[in-house]
């Protein structure tokens, strides 16, 4: 059976191998396409349409499959989401270009169109100055744990790194960190593109204190306390670090949508604030596209008005 009459569904695992290999996406959006398709198979299933092929896909089929989507429920039972409807086309469509990209008979992804307006939709979670330097304050120094636990706050602020970034930090990155005031470290960060990330003079000062306590073996810069000793990694998880953070951001008082991601949105708009522009902010944050960083646009619209407001000339002109 040649690709271009193998059914849909029977081309899913060749397309996210190809997004491993050949576009370099990382596990998570591999995992996310997957998840995404799920919906779209359930679809074909449902309609009987699972021997679909590529070529059979019309603008119809995609119009009924929107159709689905716009009356579909979440996992909370509510309608889902204008947003969410674009993750499961932007998966689809990401298909359709791996169809092209092999040659195979479809429709074109462009065909597959996205409201402009939905990201607005978005909205960014951040904790002001004050919510941030209580939940810095929230971990007990004197103890071992709690003064790794205020690093990894520390650090997630001053960097603005991803969770995966953190968790992957390894002690060996930081041995000439007795000389430095602060702090630069080149780091391999979403898809695997190459970034440089910061910590500040504060940051740095933390992060010596903590590794003057590390006379153990282990590899990695945050590790477990409490694993076994016969434990080969003692690494902290991701979702490790989501615990500690949760903890922190109960016993500081702030608000209890608190995350690592919470703490990056933080840091970008604490840069937005202290006047950095966006080009600078998506070099900071490591995004491909200042498409990512526009979510911050909240932040320079608030500015510019007060801004406007307090210089502009307009109010002592005669009326």
């Amino acid at each position: 059976m040649s690709d271009s009459n193998k059914p849909i569904i029977k081309h899913i695992p060749d397309f996210l191998d190809f997004c491993e290999v050949e576009k370099g996406l990382s596990d998570k959006t591999q995992e996310n396409y997957r998840r995404y398709l799920d919906r779209f198979i359930y679809w074909l299933k449902k309609t009987n349409k699972i021997n679909l092929t590529p070529s059979q896909l019309s603008k119809e089929g995609i119009w009924a499959y929107r159709l689905y989507l716009s009356r579909s429920q979440g996992e909370k039972g509510h309608p889902l989401k204008k947003i969410t409807q674009n993750y499961y086309l932007i998966a689809l469509r990401a298909l359709l270009g791996y169809f092209v990209a092999r040659d195979v008979d479809c429709i074109p992804p462009g065909k597959i169109t996205l409201p402009k307006d939905v990201r607005t939709q978005k909205t960014v979670k951040f904790l002001n100055i004050d919510q941030i330097e209580k939940l810095l304050l929230a971990p007990d120094i004197k103890t071992l744990t709690g003064l790794r636990d205020r690093v990894i706050l520390e650090t997630f602020f001053s960097t603005g790194m991803r969770i995966a970034e953190l968790v992957s930090l390894n002690k060996e990155q930081f041995t000439n960190i007795k000389d430095k005031k602060d702090l630069e470290l080149g780091i391999v960060g979403k898809g695997g593109y190459p970034r440089t990330v910061f910590f500040s003079e504060r940051a740095t000062t933390w992060l010596k204190r903590y590794l003057a306590t590390r006379k153990d073996k282990e590899k990695a810069l945050f590790i477990h306390y409490k694993a076994k000793k016969n434990n080969s990694d003692n690494r902290l998880t991701a979702r490790s670090i989501e615990r500690i953070v949760k903890k922190y951001a109960i016993l500081a008082g702030v608000p209890v949508f608190t995350s690592p991601h919470t703490i990056r949105h933080s840091t970008a708009t604490d840069l937005l604030n202290q006047g950095v522009d966006l080009r600078t902010i998506q070099e900071f944050l490591g995004h491909r596209s200042i498409t990512s960083t526009q979510i911050y646009t909240h932040v320079t619209n608030k500015r510019l008005r007060d801004i406007h407001r307090q210089y502009h000339s307009g109010k002592n002109l005669k009326e």
